[in-house]
This record gives C-alpha cells, sequence and structure tokens, in this order.
C-alpha cells in the first residue's frame, strides 16, 4: 500500500506505528542479507519512533502527515548520532552532531527511521560496487546491480523493506536506480530542496529526492522535505505547492517532447527504446500531443560532467586530510610528516573510484589547464541549458529512456570505468540544467527486468511533472502485470 493508505489504516486504528515498523523490520531481515541495502538497522530507533507516534494518536493528538510510516535513508544524509559513512572507510566511524535538514523534516512529519542505505563511496558510482562495504543487490535479480549511487535506496524500496526512501542525485543517481529496480524515483529542481546535511559530492549538482512505489508517494515525501532553508544559501526561497493536488489534473491537451537524441543512441536496447516509445504512444492516447524535439547538445552532457562534477569533487573532498576527522593512517616507524601522513590517509582512506575523480578534478582545476577544461565545461553547461529552454517553448514536459539498458550484471564494467560512465547518459543533463525529472516504471526488457522511462519539466514545474507522471501510472498499471520475482515486494 503507499503511504495515503497506511496513514488512513494508522489513523483508524487499524494497525499501529509499532506494528508497521516491526512488519519492515522483519522484512528486512528475512531479504537484507542477501540485497544488503542497509548498512545499519536502527531497530530500536525506530520502535521508539513508532511508540511515541501511538502514544499520540493514544491521546488524541493531531497526527503530523508522514506519522508511523517507516523510511530508510541513503548514508550520505547526516542523521543526528547515528553514522553517517558515505560507504567510504575516509568516513567509516564518523557520528554527525547535527541532522541534515531533510531528514529534520522528515521527523517533524511523523517518519519512522528504519535505517541508512547503503551507496556508492561518496556517490560516485552508477552500480553501488564502489561502496567499500559491498554492494547492493537487485531485488529483481541479485546476480545485477541496483543501479547508483543511491542504489541501497531503491533496492531497499523495490525489496519492501521500508515505505520509501531518500537519495540524492548528483547525475543520476536517484533516476537511474529507480530504473534498474522498478521504482518511482524524483530529481526536484535544483535549489527546491535543502542539501544542508548532505555530505558534498558536486554542490552546484547534487540534489536530494524520493524513492517509491508510486507517483502518488513521491508527491507526498516531497511535500515533506522541500522549500526554503537559511542554512542552505542555494536553496530557493519560493513557495513550495500542494503536490498532491496536482496528481489528478487532466493531461490532455500537453504537449510531450520525444528527445530526439535520446533515441537515436548506438548504445539504447531495443527493448527499452520500444517500451519508452510506447509510453509515449499512451499518453498521446490520454490526449497529450507528441512533438518531435531537438537538444543538439545532450550528448554533450556526459563530457561536460565530467569536468564539473570530478573538480568540485575535487575541492569538496579536500576537508578529509587525516587531520580534522575522518580516517587517519597509522604513522610508519620513525615518525611521519604531516604531507606524508595526509597523503597515506587519503589513499587508504578512499577507493579507486574516488581517489580517479579527486584526480581528474584537481588536473582540470590547475594551472594552465583551468581555462581548457573547467571553464569550457561550464561554458557547455549553458548552451546545454539554453538547449533546454529552447525545448520548452514548444513542449511542456520532455520525454527519453531513463538509462540506455536494463541492470547489468556484476562485473560488467567493472574494468572499463567509461562504459560505467555511460549508464548515465540520458540523465545527466538534466543535472547540468538544474531541471526537475522523474524515473517511473513502463516496462519490462525479455529477462523480466523492468524498464524506466524519464520525465523533465522546466525549472520549479514540479507539479506538472507528478501530474504526467501520475496519469501515465495511473493508466497503464505497469506494476500490475510484472513478471514474478522472488525478492520484490
Amino acid at each position: 500500500m503507499g503511504i495515503a493508505e497506511w496513514r488512513a489504516q494508522l489513523r483508524r486504528g487499524d494497525v499501529s506505528a509499532r506494528e508497521l515498523t516491526e512488519t519492515h523490520l522483519k522484512r528486512i531481515a528475512a531479504v537484507d542479507p542477501t540485497i544488503h541495502a542497509y548498512l545499519e538497522v536502527t531497530a530500536e530507533r525506530a520502535r521508539s519512533d513508532a511508540d511515541r507516534i501511538d502514544a499520540a494518536r493514544a491521546a488524541g493528538a493531531e497526527l503530523p502527515p508522514l506519522a508511523g510510516i517507516p523510511l530508510a535513508i541513503k548514508d550520505n544524509l547526516c542523521t543526528q548520532g547515528i553514522r553517517t559513512t558515505c560507504s567510504s572507510r575516509m568516513l567509516e566511524n564518523f557520528v554527525p552532531p547535527y541532522e541534515s535538514t531533510v531528514t529534520g523534516r522528515l521527523w517533524e512529519s511523523g517518519a519512522v527511521l528504519l535505517g541508512k542505505t547503503n551507496l556508492d563511496e561518496f556517490a560516485m558510482g552508477s552500480s553501488t560496487e564502489t561502496s567499500a562495504f559491498g554492494p547492493s543487490r537487485n531485488p529483481w535479480d541479485p546476480e545485477r546491480v541496483p543501479g547508483g549511487s543511491s542504489g541501497g535506496s531503491a533496492a531497499a524500496v523495490a525489496a519492501g523493506e521500508c515505505v520509501a526512501a531518500l537519495g540524492s542525485d548528483t547525475g543520476g543517481s536517484i533516476r537511474q536506480p529507480a530504473s534498474f529496480c522498478g521504482v518511482v524515483g524524483l530529481k526536484p529542481t535544483y535549489g527546491r530542496v535543502s542539501r544542508w546535511g548532505l555530505v558534498a559530492f558536486a554542490s552546484s549538482l547534487d540534489q536530494v529526492g524520493p524513492f517509491t512505489t508510486s507517483v502518488a508517494d513521491a508527491a507526498e515525501i516531497l511535500q515533506a522535505i522541500a522549500g526554503a532553508d537559511p542554512r542552505d544559501a542555494t536553496c530557493l526561497k519560493v513557495p513550495v505547492p500542494d503536490y498532491t493536488a496536482a496528481l489528478d489534473q487532466p493531461v490532455k491537451g500537453l504537449r510531450v517532447g520525444l528527445i530526439r537524441e535520446c533515441f537515436e543512441q548506438p548504445g539504447l536496447d531495443p527493448a527499452v527504446k520500444a517500451s519508452v516509445l510506447a509510453a509515449a504512444a499512451r499518453l498521446e492516447a490520454l490526449g497529450c500531443e507528441l512533438v518531435d524535439v531537438s537538444c543538439p547538445r545532450f550528448d554533450d552532457g556526459i563530457a561536460t560532467y565530467y569536468v564539473i562534477a570530478p573538480s568540485e569533487a575535487s575541492a569538496n573532498l579536500a576537508r578529509y586530510d587525516g587531520v580534522k576527522y575522518g580516517f587517519r593512517a597509522t604513522a610508519p616507524e620513525g615518525g611521519d610528516s604531516l604531507a606524508t601522513m595526509t597523503a597515506r590517509s587519503r589513499a587508504e582512506g578512499f577507493g579507486a573510484e574516488v581517489q580517479r575523480r579527486i584526480l581528474i578534478g584537481t588536473y582540470a582545476l590547475s594551472a594552465g589547464y583551468v581555462d581548457a577544461f573547467y571553464r569550457k565545461a561550464q561554458q557547455v553547461r549553458t548552451l546545454i541549458r539554453r538547449d533546454f529552454d529552447s525545448a520548452f517553448e514548444a513542449v511542456d514536459v520532455l520525454l527519453s529512456p531513463t538509462s540506455p539498458t536494463t541492470a547489468f550484471r556484476f562485473g560488467a564494467h567493472s574494468g572499463d570505468p567509461l562504459a560505467m560512465y555511460l549508464a548515465d547518459l540520458l540523465t545527466i543533463p538534466a543535472n547540468l540544467a538544474g531541471l526537475p525529472a522523474l524515473s517511473l516504471p513502463c516496462g519490462f526488457d525479455g529477462q523480466g527486468l523492468p524498464i524506466g522511462l524519464q520525465l523533465i519539466t522546466g525549472v520549479l514545474q514540479e507539479e506538472r511533472l507528478l501530474q504526467v507522471a501520475h496519469a501515465y501510472e495511473q493508466d497503464a498499471q505497469v506494476m500490475a502485470s510484472r513478471p514474478a520475482a522472488a525478492l520484490v515486494a
């Protein structure tokens, strides 16, 4: 059931928050030894949260909108008093003394914390294979990746180990795992949701968003976490609309743009293409007008991203020096200099992919190269954003596949970083332009693996994004005819 259904049952007393929490804790105990979605399960905290909700209901108090709903949190969002590791040895024992804005808002809304979920180290990856604590597995096929970097959150929702989860999206890290795991993943407009308390990867790209089993639930979670935050200078000071009210608005007459460049990719799986085009046809049957649009610099997004993101990562991760906090290498016999200690701490504390991106970013920002690489990438980023602006003059929403393929097997790209980077080919441009984007299931390939449909709208147009996604979801009922999968809830 979705959040609205659980809320109704909780308020009627048909089920208690403690019972709902125990149900999910039992599910975690049953399937997480295989899935490894969680890095830490906060069972006692969850029971305490649930008991407090039940006591408030028994006393006749008015319950907040997410009261008693069990959630999971990606382990790069700070949770006060609970380890936040970013799946890295560098922060293996870091316990934040403060709460991130988004998680704080969830607890104010009554949500129950089940635990912290696995991710690619410092959110750098597309499969969770770079996690220092082992990868998560896809509930549809445990021999395949759940996507990344928010693979643990996506897998937890798909496997029924929580009602919903939070992730972060820098270049597709919510939408791509949502596609691979057959759930809904929403990346809001850059600045719609506070980044305060999110461990930074690339500060001009990072954004927090939800994983859910339905578009309506994504609207509920976004409603709770969106809004201005004085602690985050990039958070927009604009009103938050009623996202749930937008869900049932008719879509007839809306113009849906099919991004030509997305459907012409040489690596696009034919099954993915066919499924996404069928979804577009279904929207047309609902009264939408399909329009062929071009974003000429769409394909430049991946090269642009892999200059900007590593550059910002190089600056953000410079704070991990083995002195102030985080992992510190043990000095060899005979003592150690500060420079050697810092170098050894970073070499031992960071994994290979994180080190690779730091090196790329440091090079791109170095004297003599910053104009040729970083500044040029920012110029191309502006051109990509202008392409989107032009497209939205002709259409209301853009449509594409979320990922060129369905979930791949473990190790398929581990020896080829460029092939791994291409997994985010279709999601990166929305991050570069700061646009809201959503992935939802639209079908299955020949092996029974889910396929994701990506929708993109203009800045701060999450209402329209949710409106179109909900209309498609309710009409298509994709999950009603899903193939059997043992670990999918």
